[in-house]
């Protein structure tokens, strides 16, 4: 360190200490003639190393992978560790659960009613069959699961958690059928809910829901109780 004293005013000095421009605050100083070519006495040099880094099966989110000793040295001083944190990239079918994997597929009304046989590629591009039996009705929503088809468990490869599938049934556009086979269709179907309708009852029209619509006039008619509401103002003085 060096000490530098600075006249302030009349009988008034500062006492200023600084790092020293010649060791650098490292309390020697290597003669010019000594100097490592390479760091120019610094006793350190900028050097770029690959670390080859191994993901293995099983590992999470977040989880952190060390390799003590490769990060930055400094003369007399324990090097540093190089920690890597892993940032796990979504994927456009799965998404992960723990041990589990979780994945949604589309099926066709006709499929969910009488069976289907379906393909799923797995992360380790292996394919897997799934298989509904005729008669085994999957409702939308559903879920089904495949044991030992999820993700490996850490530190234990061999085994592996559950893969989930969430149905999705695909119902038909409007008016797929025609008027003249609609009854064949529902001869086929389980029977309606037959309903009593008494003159008290007030029959209504179903319509298509348009949330768009309904926030438009929720907006309306908060803007009109706006304009139906008092205004504040000066009041008018009465003699």
């Amino acid at each position: 360190m060096q000490i530098h004293i600075q006249q302030i005013g009349p009988g008034m000095v500062q006492q200023i200490q600084t790092v020293c421009i010649e060791c650098k605050g490292q309390g020697e100083r290597i003669n010019p003639k000594d100097r490592c070519e390479s760091c120019s006495g610094a006793k350190v040099i900028r050097e770029k190393k690959i670390i080859e880094v191994h993901v293995e099966k099983g590992m999470k989110d977040g989880q952190k992978i060390l390799f003590h000793g490769e990060g930055d040295q400094e003369p007399e001083l324990e090097p540093g560790d190089v920690i890597i944190v892993l940032d796990q990239k979504d994927h456009s079918v799965f998404q992960r659960r723990g041990h589990d994997l979780i994945m949604k597929m589309k099926i066709q009304l006709s499929e969910a009613l009488c069976g289907f046989k379906k393909m799923i590629k797995t992360l380790d591009d292996r394919v897997l069959i799934i298989t509904s039996k005729s008669g085994e009705v999957v409702k939308h929503g559903d879920l089904k699961c495949v044991r030992n088809e999820g993700m490996p468990i850490y530190k234990a490869p061999l085994e592996k958690g559950t893969l989930i599938i969430q149905f999705l049934v695909i119902f038909p556009e409007k008016h797929w059928l025609s008027q003249d086979n609609l009854p064949q269709l529902e001869a086929l179907l389980p029977p309606r809910q037959k309903v009593r309708i008494t003159d008290d009852m007030d029959q209504v029209e179903l319509k298509e829901f348009n949330p768009n619509e309904q926030n438009w006039r929720q907006h309306r008619e908060a803007y009109e109780d706006d304009d139906d509401g008092p205004r504040a103002g000066v009041q008018c003085q009465t003699a």
